[in-house]
């Protein structure tokens, strides 16, 4: 549809409290301050008239775009080429000293210049508060514009004068070669003082302190394998999305964008999921990046310590950022959504579902790391064993399952998996570390749970595992069976459950979740293939020892990246990416497929060029 761009042309950019999309057309279109699951500012990802942008873009149409971050960097660069000249906006948000400190004063830059003839550049700053739903007034005095919105103001500091469009702003420029101008939009508490005037030093000394913080925190990370670009960009992108006063991962940016183009899969991804950040947080130690894990493990310990659901377990799937445990659906029907992919929904409905896997993957990220372990100490340990107590009693229920379906609850193969992964981790912990445990009980528990899926998850028609029990239909979230330790990577069963996959749930290397048509999920429509479950079937080629097969699936995923190296959820039919982006499932996997097959082709190597 005109006027919306392609999920994929978007680049991030972000303070670790508050996080952007700007377009390759030079538009940020969606802004959401002070925090990430804060109500948008701009939004016009949504809704093109009522969503709200800021856009700086060369006054002609006869432009190429280019888009690229500055290397190893949470800075991105946007290039005009026109027949007149070259021309670069360069966007970021600076992190502040303290980014662990919540405040309402967020920064973003945007900084023009020229690099080759003359270009002149529109500007127009169109904000819309709470998703669009609230008006804004004006107060515009020369270079310097605040609009005054419910609960927050917006200011716009710029170097060129702006002018009043309305309750909007607007300006031109035009620039020559070495010319530059500056605009800086910071978000405050109302009547709060607004930016102090837009310098090219003062640009130039932020963009050099953003530039160094990115590049100290890259250079923490272990990995150096063949593909370190992808990997660095993968791992600022879940940096990006981790909220640093609480040390909460967020799912993904946004909300709202659908997984399939018209259809109503449209969900809001821009809270903490236990099962997400756990993962995220596996991802990160595995880098070297102690501290973030450790925030999580902190706020996740809060989280124990808090009121519990209403059905009585120890935690709920997701929270918001602070831990807030509210997370009520609505539907925004005066926003026609991406492309008119409605409803449009803030908030999110599946946080009261049962989802037993969490526990899985929390004990699989918080076990994984002995400097993580002592940092938890005895405390940390208590909550710990008193969660896995409650799991030995309650593993044995059906649930909602990890895809959160919405059509009922069943006994899923993935979730009875977790499980197991959960009390097989306290087990080895409390051995290895002397803690006090009901181990035979665990023990025991932990067996069972290995029998049944033995017996129940395994469908002798089919020859694989299958997504629950009774049923024949297959499921992409079983490829982490090997990968957590529960089966051989090699067994014949699980070489038989990879071979069904293979012919019933990849297409060129990428892969569905499952089929909602042989497992109706409660929803209407179709989805893309799950670029999470792309990776793990990529890591999963490796441990089988399939390398050929899981390289070449490897360099064919990463041609779905878009043109700056990010993904969203999915992939559609003719490769466009789709649902809410970027998405820290994928960009995790990313980095431990890639880990994984550095790691296979290192020994099979080493198997060919053995030391003389």
């Amino acid at each position: 549809m005109p006027g919306y761009p392609p999920i994929a042309d978007h680049g991030l950019i972000g303070d670790l409290q508050s996080a952007a999309l700007i377009s390759a057309g030079g538009a940020v279109d969606w802004f959401c301050a002070p925090r990430f699951d804060s109500p948008s500012i701009f939004a016009a990802l949504l809704d093109q008239e009522r969503g709200g942008h800021f856009t700086i873009a060369p006054a002609r149409d006869d432009v190429t775009v280019r888009q690229l971050y500055l290397p190893d960097t949470a800075v991105l660069i946007t290039r005009f080429l026109t027949p007149e000249g070259v021309g670069e906006v360069v966007d970021f948000m600076p992190v502040d000293e303290r980014p662990d400190v919540a405040t309402d004063r967020h920064r973003m830059v945007r900084a023009l210049r020229v690099v080759r003839g003359t270009l002149t550049f529109d500007i127009q700053c169109r904000p819309r508060f709470d998703y669009g739903r609230a008006p804004h007034t004006l107060t515009l005095d020369g270079d310097t514009a605040t609009f005054h919105g419910p609960g927050l103001d917006v200011h716009l500091r710029s170097s060129v004068p702006l002018e009043a469009d309305g309750q909007d702003v607007r300006a031109t420029v035009t620039l020559r070669q070495g010319e530059r101008a500056g605009i800086v939009l910071e978000t405050s508490s109302p009547g709060a003082a607004g930016p102090a005037p837009v310098t090219a030093p003062t640009l130039e000394e932020e963009l050099r302190e953003t530039h160094t913080y990115w590049h100290l925190w890259i250079r923490r990370c272990r990995y150096r394998g063949r593909w370190q670009h992808m990997v660095n960009r993968s791992a600022i992108t879940l940096k990006l999305l981790i909220y640093a006063p609480s040390g909460a991962p967020i799912a993904a940016a946004t909300m709202g964008l659908p997984e399939q183009v018209g259809g109503e899969r449209n969900w809001d991804y821009r809270y903490t999921w236990i099962r997400d950040a756990s993962l995220s947080v596996r991802v990160l130690l595995d880098l070297g990046y102690i501290e973030e894990a450790d925030a999580f493990r902190r706020w996740l310990g809060d989280r124990f310590r808090g009121p519990r659901p209403s059905g009585g377990e120890p935690m709920q799937i997701m929270y918001r950022i602070d831990g807030d445990p509210e997370l009520s659906e609505e539907i925004l029907d005066h926003l026609s959504g991406y492309r008119d992919s409605a409803p449009v929904r803030a908030g999110n409905g599946a946080a009261d579902q049962l989802q037993l896997d969490i526990y899985g993957e929390f004990a699989y990220a918080m076990t994984h790391s002995p400097d993580l372990a002592e940092l938890a100490g005895y405390k940390g340990w208590k909550g710990f064993a008193a969660l896995l107590d409650w799991l030995a009693g309650n593993w044995d229920r059906p649930d909602e399952g990890i895809w959160e379906t919405r059509g009922g609850r069943k006994d899923f193969t993935y979730s009875r998996l977790m499980c197991w992964v959960a009390l097989d981790r306290g087990i080895r912990l409390a051995t290895e570390y002397a803690r006090p445990a009901d181990l035979p009980r665990w023990i025991a528990q932990r067996d069972a749970i290995l029998v049944q899926v033995m017996e129940r998850g395994w469908n002798p028609e089919r020859q694989a595992f299958v997504q629950h029990y009774d049923s024949e239909v297959l499921d992409a979230s079983l490829l982490l069976m090997p990968l957590v330790g529960f089966i051989s990577p090699k067994a014949p069963s699980w070489l038989a459950t990879l071979d069904a996959m293979d012919r019933e749930l990849v297409t060129d290397s990428l892969v569905y979740r499952y089929n909602p048509e042989a497992s109706p999920d409660g929803l209407r429509g179709s989805e893309g293939t799950f670029s999470l479950c792309s990776f793990l079937y990529v890591e999963a080629l490796a441990r089988a020892g399939r390398l050929e097969q899981a390289r070449y699936a490897m360099d064919k995923m990463l041609t779905y990246a878009n043109h700056v190296g990010l993904f969203a959820e999915e992939i559609g039919p003719t490769g466009e990416q789709l649902g809410n982006f970027p998405q820290a499932f994928t960009h995790l996997a990313l980095i431990t497929a890639a880990m994984a097959l550095d790691e296979e082709l290192d020994k099979a190597a080493d198997a060919w060029n053995p030391p003389r």
